[in-house]
């Protein structure tokens, strides 16, 4: 690969741990949709996946079973890269967030860069008739919801992944939370290449604009070297704008269901993760980039292969 030449790294987040069952009938809700989706979505385009695991009912969780099925089922068909969730569920410690990289020492994995008022309350507002009872208490209490993570819980989650060889994903919500890396480099916690995710859009954390991604990027250059890799997260209907400017400016991007329902700003509902795979790979392709298969992927974030997962 020439210098002029630069591959760009697609990701799909399947389900995450925000939307419900009633807001799209096409959100992956069981384990199975999960599954599914997944390996639709690499046979789309995507190198990586980024997983979290639901019940039957369609509700989160961390049960490690759950997610042995699912990581399981996705690596015997076929070979993109797997990365963990380290969210959890509401009110778990690190430590019990963190054991999902203990058990499975996935290739990739999210490291959230600070504590955040992770609220998604307000979808609630527009939830008439919810599919499953769980539903609405769920994204209501969001509202008294801090997500946190401190220093010492930061700390605990590289060392686990490095301990692990899991490569962290670095999931920045907001402008100060690149300090907080910039602590952890120099105090030799972090010891792989960093690579960051952006998250704008979440109420509580840093809004969705041209000029903030623009901020962003040179700031992470600023303050975490030169060498750092990124992505973006494109929240909500216009997803693919965001993630067009995140390639154009040197960075990966990333779709799925996790992130937006949409398929085009005008409301009407992406069918499954592959077809937001696809458009997102037309748009690029149509833009002269090459697309990164899971062999440049791995090579490009120095993961360790899917052969020294634990799953």
């Amino acid at each position: 690969m020439s210098k002029q030449q630069r591959k760009v790294i697609i990701s799909a987040a399947i389900t995450g741990g925000v939307h419900t069952p009633t807001m799209s009938p096409y959100l992956p809700k069981t384990p199975d949709d999960i599954i599914k989706n997944s390996i639709d979505a690499y046979k789309a385009g995507a190198a990586v996946v980024h997983i979290h695991a639901r019940k039957e009912n369609g509700e989160p969780t961390a049960d490690h079973k759950t997610f042995e099925y699912i990581l399981s089922s996705i690596k015997k068909e076929c070979d993109v890269i797997i990365g963990l969730t380290t969210g959890g569920a509401q009110g778990m410690t690190v430590e019990e967030r963190l054991s999902v990289i203990d058990r499975f020492r996935p290739e990739m994995a999210s490291a959230n860069g600070g504590s955040i008022n992770f609220c998604f309350s307000r979808l609630a507002d527009t939830m008439e008739n919810p599919e499953y009872d769980w539903e609405k208490p769920f994204i209501t209490r969001t509202y008294d919801n801090i997500f946190k993570n401190t220093f010492k819980d930061m700390e605990y989650c590289i060392t686990t992944m490095n301990k692990c060889g899991t490569m962290p994903e670095y999931e920045i919500f907001d402008y100060g939370q690149l300090s907080n890396l910039a602590y952890f480099k120099k105090k030799g916690v972090i010891t792989q290449p960093i690579y960051l995710q952006f998250v704008p859009g979440i109420m509580g954390g840093m809004p969705i604009s041209q000029e903030g991604m623009m901020f962003m990027i040179d700031q992470s250059k600023k303050i975490l070297g030169n060498d750092i890799q990124f992505c973006s997260v494109g929240a909500g209907r216009r997803m693919f704008r965001t993630e067009t400017l995140c390639a154009l400016n040197g960075g990966n991007v990333r779709v799925g269901l996790e992130d937006g329902l949409y398929i085009k700003p005008n409301g009407e509902l992406a069918v499954d993760n592959a077809a937001q795979v696809t458009k997102i790979r037309r748009i690029l392709e149509d833009l002269d980039f090459e697309i990164a298969d899971t062999s440049d992927a791995r090579e490009m974030l120095h993961l360790k292969g899917i052969d020294q997962v634990g799953f």
